[in-house]
């Protein structure tokens, strides 16, 4: 297909001008989703220099992790859920790998996150990830393994059944939902590996910690937790 030509590019952004998805306001030409204001104003957690902060508080007498933090925080309704969102549901998964470099770029700030050995992020079930078309956590965590110029192992970690979305449950109906759903294809690629597990957000932790426990039961592994984002409800 040839491409639209330069003029008629020019027009449709002059009668539909790009704009910033989280505050509406028109893009220059070197922006592209959130304008540079957004991006100044993200409400960035800096939990990565709290070993107690509330993402790591999840866990606590639920499962061993190492570390855990997000990159920003949010409530219910905030601008910045539309990131998440249209990361997740809109196909922007580039806006994933940019956000993903953001987030590991601050985690080299820490020396919590110097260790570890290979990123790995929470997979989607074949049948959701084919009517998505991709898998968000996937180019979330492209983006923080380049960051911090780690592998990343996508396809190691599984989801071996289909469940529903987890929105609307509660933390027990999170857990029960996810309960025994994931599985690992090849244990010994991860032995004595220290894992970064990478979501886009974190609510409860359920899906989080079911993965952790599969990766925990092969020898020697370490994890700690990455996502984008914490909803702080």
């Amino acid at each position: 297909m040839n491409k639209m030509p330069d003029y008629l590019d020019d027009l449709l952004e002059l009668l539909y001008p790009s704009q910033c998805i989280t505050c509406s306001e028109r893009l220059n030409s070197q922006e592209t989703y959130l304008c540079m204001k957004c991006w100044m104003d993200l409400p960035v957690s800096r939990f990565h220099h709290e070993s107690d902060n509330k993402v790591a508080q999840l866990f606590w007498g639920r499962i061993k992790i190492e570390h855990a933090t997000s990159y920003f925080q949010y409530r219910k309704g905030s601008r910045y859920q539309n990131l998440i969102h249209f990361i997740k549901y809109k196909g922007l998964k580039e806006l994933g790998l940019e956000t993903g470099k953001r987030f590991g770029a601050v985690l080299t700030e820490s020396s919590s996150f110097s260790n570890i050995s290979l990123v790995v992020p929470v997979p989607l079930h074949k049948k959701k990830e084919k009517k998505r078309g991709y898998n968000q956590s996937e180019w979330i965590a492209m983006g923080v393994a380049s960051a911090l110029q780690r592998p990343i192992v996508a396809n190691n970690l599984f989801r071996q059944i289909y469940t529903p979305t987890q929105t609307r449950k509660n933390r027990f109906e999170r857990w029960q939902n996810v309960d025994g759903i994931f599985g690992v294809k090849n244990p010994a690629e991860l032995e004595g590996k220290h894992i970064l597990l990478i979501d886009d957000v974190v609510t409860t932790g359920s899906t989080l910690e079911a993965c952790a426990w599969e990766l925990l039961k092969i020898k020697d592994v370490k994890v700690s937790i990455a996502t984008l984002a914490f909803a702080d409800l």
